[in-house]
């Protein structure tokens, strides 16, 4: 079981994503903070496996809150959430230690797509996030706000896109929808600084990623 809590200073924001989670196997929401200070306090003597952090919070914001979290508790995974898909906000709490960033649109599957992500020691960007820090790569170039390790969920894609497999069949293959093999791809660019598929599988052999 997946233990996870919710820190959004909004009531109604809470009440939503725990509609969305209630039904998932698997995934148990058990607790809820309206700011980051009440995100700490419940995990001091509480067994939680991933925050669901919103940055923008009264008394502790969110990246203070992961920060400060993470020092104390090394095995937690923090999801950062937000309505700002800007690289500064995606960035500062990525340097901070979250393993995923995702916006407050996000939908059911890619929502819980991403806890299983971190679960399993993974990142998870969504897919306009991905887009974001890809173009801001773009411009700069080398700039990387977070530890490159890839999820053995993205070494799967990687290993399908090296074998020329197309978006349909990675999806087939793997049992994903479209959407989440390009959101992976996405990352995959991201992460290993690649402007194009072919610059993609180009490093990926060069740091010996795959063979």
């Amino acid at each position: 079981m997946i233990n996870v809590l919710i820190a959004d200073d909004h009531r109604m924001f809470i009440d939503g994503l725990k509609a969305m989670l209630c039904d998932i196997p698997g995934i148990k929401v058990v607790g809820e903070a309206l700011n980051g200070k009440e995100a700490l306090d419940y995990c001091v003597d509480q067994p939680v496996d991933i925050v669901i952090m919103d940055i923008n919070m009264p008394v502790m914001d969110g990246v203070e809150a992961t920060k400060q979290l993470l020092k104390c508790h090394k095995a937690l995974k923090v999801l950062g959430l937000s309505m700002h898909n800007d690289r500064h906000f995606i960035s500062d709490m990525l340097k901070t230690g979250a393993q995923g960033y995702i916006l407050k649109n996000t939908g059911k599957n890619d929502l819980v797509e991403a806890i299983h992500t971190l679960h399993s020691g993974g990142t998870y960007l969504g897919e306009e996030v991905s887009k974001t820090l890809l173009t801001s790569f773009m411009k700069h170039p080398g700039k990387t706000p977070f530890n490159e390790k890839l999820s053995d969920r993205e070494m799967e894609v990687l290993g399908c896109i090296a074998n020329g497999l197309t978006t349909q069949e990675i999806g087939d293959k793997l049992f994903i929808s479209k959407n989440t093999v390009e959101t992976h791809r996405k990352n995959l660019l991201y992460k290993l600084q690649a402007k194009n598929t072919a610059e993609l599988v180009n490093n990926a052999y060069k740091r010996r990623l795959i063979g």
